[in-house]
């Protein structure tokens, strides 16, 4: 049986790379992000795509995310999986980022997710179960230099909804989330400077990452088998366990690492 699947995030990167994965397994999507446009291409790359609807809205605009979640509801009358895919990075020292900038990446990454879910998790419940997942990053796990709003959005991400799991366990509703270290899409180029716009070239690491496409069959593996919480991508996801075992020893080499 077919899945409705609402994927924010999928005008491009791994969000993209997840639509393509879901429509190809015969699910219905929902696909939502700020650049319409993208989106339709995403749409027009779907063979039958009367069954990929486009739902083009900006994460950061907390106001109306209740409407638009409410709104992806009303397309096929239900959402069985929701992938948390839309953000944005950051690349600036925390004292010269100013609070417009930092409160812009903790409403797209960590309050944009929160409403979508909070909004669709009630009819999930209804319907008999469903699954949220978020996708994260390796950073939700540790800090870096340049992202500290971006690794505070994604550690608050990972806080919320580890005790959200443990409050619908019982309801038949699965929550994943998922840390990709470097993956090869447009992160670094969008990622916002300390005024707000965006850096506009990529970082080294991503240009040599995991490709976006390897990165989603990771994803939809993961989800089918409802793991908790995975680590997508090369060496740097050794990181998460030097943090946990050896944390005097990763604190020093993390600051001695190159970032960009």
């Amino acid at each position: 049986m077919s899945k409705i699947v609402w994927i924010t995030g999928a005008s491009s990167g791994i969000g993209e790379a997840l639509a393509y994965e879901y429509f190809k397994a015969g699910d219905k999507l929902i696909i939502s992000g700020r650049n319409r446009d993208e989106l339709f291409r995403v749409k027009g790359n779907c063979q039958n795509s009367f069954n990929v609807h486009v739902l083009p809205f900006d994460l950061s605009e907390t106001a109306t995310l209740k409407g638009k979640a409410e709104d992806a509801i009303r397309i096929f009358g239900r959402i069985d999986l929701l992938i948390n895919s839309g953000g944005v990075s950051q690349r600036s020292l925390a004292l010269e980022t100013n609070l417009e900038t930092e409160q812009k990446i903790m409403d797209t990454n960590f309050w944009g997710t929160v409403v979508l879910s909070k909004t669709v998790l009630p009819l999930m419940i209804a319907n008999g179960g469903g699954h949220i997942v978020c996708i994260s990053s390796l950073v939700g796990k540790f800090g870096t230099k340049l992202r500290s709003a971006y690794a505070a959005s994604k550690h608050a991400l990972h806080g919320y909804f580890d005790s959200l799991r443990s409050e619908v366990y019982d309801k038949n509703i699965d929550i994943t989330i998922v840390c990709p270290g470097f993956i090869k899409t447009q992160v670094s180029v969008n990622a916002l400077t300390a005024s707000g716009t965006s850096q506009g070239t990529m970082d080294d690491a991503q240009a040599n990452g995991m490709s976006a496409a390897q990165c989603a069959s990771e994803i939809v593996k993961t989800i089918k088998e409802k793991k908790e919480e995975v680590y997508i991508g090369g060496k740097e996801t050794k990181a998460v366990w030097l943090k946990r075992f050896l944390p005097a020893y990763f604190s020093k080499k993390i600051r001695e690492a190159k970032v960009v």
